[in-house]
């Protein structure tokens, strides 16, 4: 358990008490605020009306001017393709000599709100039942948005002479890709240079405790064509001798896994790094995995998670059954999804599922494998001063010491970062715990570590402004 420590050195200068109650007594304000924009249905998807999307820009711009950000900018670059990427906010307050400059990562835009007869309640309405907020976008990302804001607030308001350099940076297509998320930086590389570049969309280890999140696998896509006639013939008429393609692609796919559940493709990383437990129980009741099913693969479940690869099949295509027939069907494509693990080049993985999909025994069958996605992992070096500082921080908002967690997903932005600034601290912090369903109907956001968010942020500005880095 973290205590508070009067001592002023140890606690590098910052009056904690002062940041929790204007936290505190502006909290009512930041959850409406955050409320309104989540009736903005900004989604970034060429499906859906882009003027919303614009909309949700305009409203987080407004915020950010009134927080007290300078040079305020909703601002475009095309994506490789040359459509026009999605609007995102731009800000700076430019730091005083001396104080290093911190950049502030969230995204606006928001998924799909899908089913909606899936929702308890609307999901571009914030509604709050039992000390969560519901509504598409509450969690993931502009609960995100709304720390930042909320916490520059709490320090102009509370810390003397403050000037650390501050730019937000908020994206408006995250949740499409980022498709112009490189191009974006190489543009805007002057304005977006600083020494520490929060992003803030990943989760926290549970509700009431804090994490740092200090890994993230890596990711390779592709699909897969299997063809083994010209055309469809006759199930009765020649069943027998032929294996469909649809049951040859069964026999692939059963290779990419051992007996018990490991990815069983040769040459990818698998590390046993993680220094924390994840229970068993925890886990079956975070995913929704069902009492009868067996856990797959061996070793320390956080490592499974976090530290080795997994493997996943997420599209195929063959008929539906609502308009199957007997017939042998001559070709079928499926996609897979490999997360790998952190310090696992994606070009070399990538080879290495080519490698064992092409050296498989499957009767002649025609296979062709198409690389169309790979990511970057992503480690800190929890040593350095901003992630030291950043645990620190945590710990004294929540009350509690706070996890180093890995995330089994991936942000390929990231990597992107890292290379276009690669002198700069990384932290990934988030605002979700395994009960926010970010992406799925009933997103929602616990409301206490919400508040939590935002003093650990302003306290890490706080920090920062006094001692540097």
């Amino acid at each position: 358990m973290t205590t508070k420590n009067t001592d002023n050195t140890a606690n590098f200068g910052v009056d904690r008490d002062a940041l929790a109650a204007h936290v505190d007594a502006a909290f009512d304000r930041i959850v409406s605020e955050l409320s309104t924009l989540v009736a903005i249905p900004g989604i970034a998807w060429e499906s859906f009306d882009s003027a919303q999307l614009d909309r949700s820009a305009e409203a987080v711009a407004e915020l950010v001017r009134e927080a007290g950000m300078e040079n305020v900018e909703i601002l475009r670059v095309p994506t490789a393709s040359g459509a026009m990427g999605g609007p995102a906010i731009v800000a700076n307050r430019p730091a005083q000599a001396g104080k290093p400059t911190i950049l502030l990562y969230a995204h606006h835009d928001v998924q799909p709100p899908g089913d909606e007869a899936l929702w308890n309640t609307s999901p571009f309405v914030a509604t709050e039942i039992d000390g969560r907020l519901y509504g598409r976008g509450a969690a993931d990302d502009k609960a995100g948005i709304m720390v930042h804001i909320a916490a520059l607030r709490a320090v102009l308001d509370s810390v003397e002479n403050f000037g650390l350099g501050v730019t937000f940076f908020l994206e408006g297509e995250e949740e499409a890709g980022s498709p112009s998320f490189r191009q974006f930086l190489e543009t805007h590389r002057d304005r977006l240079a600083a020494d520490v570049i929060v992003v803030a969309d990943s989760s926290n280890w549970k509700v009431g405790v804090p994490a740092l999140t200090t890994s993230l696998r890596g990711m390779v896509g592709g699909e897969v064509e299997i063809r083994v006639l010209d055309h469809a013939v006759h199930s009765g008429m020649f069943g027998g001798p032929l294996l469909d393609a649809p049951t040859v692609a069964a026999r692939l796919i059963a290779t990419f896994h051992d007996e018990v559940g490991n990815v069983a493709i040769k040459g990818l990383v698998s590390n046993e790094l993680a220094t924390v437990d994840y229970p068993e129980a925890e886990f079956r009741k975070d995913s929704s995995v069902l009492d009868s099913v067996t856990l797959a693969g061996t070793g320390n479940l956080a490592d499974r998670l976090w530290n080795k690869p997994a493997l996943s099949i997420i599209g195929m295509d063959i008929p539906s059954v609502a308009v199957s027939s007997n017939t042998l069907i001559p070709s079928t494509r499926f996609k897979l999804s490999l997360r790998v693990a952190p310090g696992q080049d994606p070009q070399a993985a990538t080879e290495a599922v080519r490698a064992h999909i092409m050296s498989q025994n499957l009767g002649g069958a025609q296979v062709n494998f198409v690389s169309d996605e790979n990511g970057q992992s992503f480690s800190t070096d929890t040593s350095a001063p901003a992630a030291q500082a950043s645990l620190w921080a945590l710990g004294e908002a929540w009350g509690v010491p706070a996890v180093e967690t890995g995330i089994g997903g991936s942000i390929p932005f990231i990597s992107d970062l890292l290379e276009v600034f690669p002198e700069a601290q990384i932290l990934v912090t988030g605002v979700e715990d395994p009960d926010s369903r970010a992406h799925s109907a009933n997103e929602s956001l616990h409301l206490g570590d919400f508040r939590h968010a935002i003093l650990a942020e302003s306290l890490l500005m706080a920090r920062l402004n006094n001692y540097g880095l």
